[in-house]
């Protein structure tokens, strides 16, 4: 309850105080990170050790954002909290960055760091209240099943059916194989509904794209 609290105290203040903020980013593409989730980061390039001594030492956020074809950066990244780290004997960083809130790319500083630093804007998150339910939890975990089988992905599907639905979705989005710019479609939609119905869409792709590639041949 305690850790909770502190969370949204956080975010909250994050909200409130820091509309518009410079944050050192992270461009690293099939890894994104969606608010409330964590993610696990072995660092060891020089430029990027550079970045988290330079956000351990301010207020622990790092954004991390992805590349589109043409190698520049898409408008819309999650800004992540450093909630843990440890340095390993050959110089590198382990992390975790925890999800916060995602933020648009407003624009890109010229500064003398081996980083990259952005002018970044958060977003509000949606106040709509969540309509996912027990079928909607089903349908997914149903056909992600499926998904994983022909994917040869060994996961405990019985151990994700213990937690809520809205943890459950982007958890499938971070660990699953997805192409890029699906996983960026996923962090740029506005609420539950449609990350839902945007995943679903692209899991039930897969496995009609499968389907048909056993027919041919």
């Amino acid at each position: 309850m305690q850790m909770s609290t502190q969370l949204i105290i956080e975010r909250n203040y994050h909200k409130l105080c820091f509309l518009k903020m410079e944050i050192p980013i992270f461009p690293l593409n099939g890894a994104v990170l969606f608010p409330t989730t964590s993610l696990p980061l072995n660092i060891f390039e020089n430029r990027y050790i550079e970045m988290v001594n330079y956000s351990l030492s301010r207020d622990r956020l790092i954004g991390m954002i992805q590349n589109d074809e043409n190698n520049k950066l898409f408008k819309i990244g999650c800004l992540g909290k450093i909630h843990s780290f440890n340095e390993t004997s050959d110089g590198r960083y382990l992390i975790s960055l925890h999800g916060t809130y995602r933020f648009k790319v407003v624009k890109e500083f010229n500064n003398s760091f081996n980083f990259r630093t952005i002018e970044a804007k958060i977003l509000k998150e949606s106040n709509e209240n969540n309509l996912l339910n027990d079928n909607h939890k089903k349908q997914i975990l149903e056909k992600y099943k499926e998904y994983t089988k022909f994917k040869n992905i060994n996961l405990g599907i019985e151990e994700i059916e213990k937690i809520e639905i809205e943890q459950i979705i982007k958890f499938i989005a971070m660990v699953s194989p997805f192409k890029d710019i699906e996983k960026q479609a996923l962090l740029e939609t506005n609420n539950f509904i449609d990350f839902y119905n945007k995943l679903l869409s692209i899991i039930e792709l897969e496995i009609f794209d499968n389907f048909q590639s056993n027919v041919i041949n």
